[in-house]
């Protein structure tokens, strides 16, 4: 008998990888448009992109949700963990 904890997967699983690039994507929209609508005049009246990126991180939050439950997580049968 092992005494060992069974490892969880800390996020290597397509579903995570897949989630986390879209946030990423996201929070790095958000901030640059953060950044431009208020240091440059042209962009005074662009906040919406600020507001998009966040529903950008929402869409990965649910992109990675939808892919967990379709068996992409970490413990979902379509996924195989690579060997260290």
């Amino acid at each position: 008998m092992s005494t060992e904890p069974e490892e969880p997967g800390h996020g290597h699983s397509p579903a995570a990888w897949t989630a986390v690039v879209i946030m990423l994507v996201g929070f790095t929209i958000g901030t640059i448009a953060f950044f431009l609508v208020g240091t440059v005049p042209e962009f005074a009246n662009a906040s919406w992109i600020v507001w998009a990126s966040a529903g950008i991180v929402l869409v990965g939050l649910l992109v990675g949700w939808a892919m967990a439950k379709a068996g992409y997580g970490a413990k979902g049968p379509k996924y195989s963990p690579k060997a260290h």
